[in-house]
């Protein structure tokens, strides 16, 4: 069995509200990237967790759905994904509840119900879906 690791780094200083810190990826994407508490749970300049997990969901769910559209015999000429995650405060702190994912797909010569088939595997198949624990719901459209 094969094994792909990734690697990331978060450095924070100061407190919790106040402090500030950098996500830095080994691909270099992100470099000493900016997040604190205002772009976490305000408007803040930076980044968050929880806007990394959705775009790593968008991409995720667009290549898995990708591979399943391949193996059912289609190839599509776009695939665009919204991703929307929620956060809900509980006793003891926050969770990620929910992700809705909107797919607009233009695919040729694909069945509607073939491409519902298609997507709601890749919903499931996804690694980023199978990793979280929250409601994952999909809204996919063929354009």
């Amino acid at each position: 069995m094969a094994t792909i690791k990734r690697y990331a780094s978060a450095e924070w200083l100061g407190t919790g509200k106040d402090g500030k810190g950098s996500l830095t990826t080994q691909s270099a994407t992100l470099k000493d990237t900016p997040y604190s508490f205002n772009a976490r749970f305000g408007d803040g300049l930076g980044t968050n967790p929880e806007e990394l997990i959705a775009a790593a969901h968008a991409g995720c769910f667009s290549m898995a759905t990708a591979f399943q559209l391949g193996a059912a015999g289609h190839s599509p000429e776009r695939l665009h994904t919204e991703a929307t995650l929620s956060m809900e405060q509980e006793a003891g702190g926050w969770k990620i509840a929910a992700v809705h994912l909107v797919l607009r797909a233009k695919v040729l010569g694909i069945d509607p119900g073939k491409f519902q088939e298609v997507v709601t595997a890749a919903k499931a198949g996804c690694p980023v879906s199978k990793v979280l624990n929250a409601t994952i719901t999909l809204d996919a459209m063929l354009e």
